[in-house]
């Protein structure tokens, strides 16, 4: 009992001698950053869902209001998103000995530009583009909302990831 009263006063020590300790789960690195501005992202692509590209806009405000301190503003940001869905598809996977697919594949891409107005080196413009499985012969109305709502999860961490974590 005594080695843990010790124990728990150097800990205690060494963390205030440090300062302020922040642990962050996400691996992301804010350094003087505090606002950040997302403008809406545009649908480009040649088939178009009507409700994407709010989603799009949507979900990535959404991803940095939770998971980052930065306020969301719409002018003058320390960080700005801009960006545009550049494909929507549906592609036939591996077909059955029926010639009928198996599964389909509906994927979606986007084109990002993310500015750092403090830090130029982490700027980038790049596409990313995720996709999801489902049933072939499977009328993709009905299973298309759950399949963009996943979809969009994943972009979202991809874009954050290379904003802010550098993975």
């Amino acid at each position: 009992m005594k080695n843990i009263g010790i124990i728990s006063l150097f800990l205690a020590i060494v963390v205030y001698s440090c300062g302020s300790v922040s642990f962050n789960m996400s691996g992301a690195n804010f350094g003087a950053e505090k606002t950040c501005q997302v403008t809406y992202f545009e649908n480009r692509a040649e088939k178009v869902n009507p409700r994407l590209a709010a989603q799009m806009t949507d979900a990535l405000k959404d991803k940095i209001q939770s998971n980052s301190p930065l306020k969301l503003v719409n002018s003058n940001a320390d960080v700005m998103f801009e960006g545009e869905i550049t494909g929507y598809s549906v592609q036939s996977g591996q077909i059955t000995a029926q010639n009928v697919a198996a599964e389909d594949r509906l994927t979606v891409t986007v084109k990002v530009k993310y500015t750092n107005s403090l830090d130029s080196e982490n700027n980038y413009e790049k596409s990313f583009s995720r996709f999801q499985v489902f049933a072939g012969g499977t009328d993709l109305s009905s299973v298309e909302n759950k399949l963009v709502d996943d979809i969009l999860l994943e972009l979202m961490e991809d874009i954050y990831n290379e904003a802010f974590a550098q993975w």
